[in-house]
């Protein structure tokens, strides 16, 4: 039984490995961990459903951490804020090219919190298991013990 134990253990580790290796290079050498756990998060989502992964874009990711900074300021989590630019032209300013965009945006105390909360609200889970999107970028910033938390999904142009 315990040679069984070890080995499922094992094995276990080596799947997480082996998936943090394939997820690893995807994204910018100055992601935070939050930043990358949520990345991961996603795509091993999508991988379950049958989806392709997607790739990390740093100009979403631009707009996702400025976004991100906007709400941590605030204290709260919503799509836009009186006189900041819509999403669409905020993707745009960072200079992303796209064809169709959405994002989730939510705050909490952890990645793995937030994650699960994106995945069990049906608007958020269908943005992060959208077959038509093939980019994300995500930023996360901290404030007060909180995450705030940005995934802004593109279909590249």
């Amino acid at each position: 039984m315990r040679l069984g134990t070890r080995f499922s253990l094992v094995r276990s580790l080596t799947v997480m490995m082996a998936g943090a290796m394939l997820f690893a290079p995807a994204f910018a050498q100055n992601a935070t961990r939050a930043e990358r756990d949520l990345f991961t998060a996603v795509n091993q989502a999508r991988r379950a459903q049958g989806l392709s992964a997607l790739r990390w874009d740093d100009s979403l990711a631009q707009a996702a951490r400025r976004h991100a900074a906007v709400m941590a300021q605030h204290g709260t989590a919503q799509h836009a804020f009186e006189g900041e630019p819509s999403l669409s032209a905020r993707i745009k300013e960072v200079g992303a090219h796209f064809s169709w965009l959405s994002e989730n945006v939510t705050q909490g105390p952890t990645a793995a919190f937030i994650h699960s909360q994106f995945l069990n609200s049906p608007n958020h889970r269908a943005n992060m298991l959208d077959r038509d999107m093939d980019s994300i970028g995500i930023g996360v910033v901290e404030r007060g013990g909180q995450l705030f938390a940005v995934e802004d999904f593109s279909q590249a142009r």
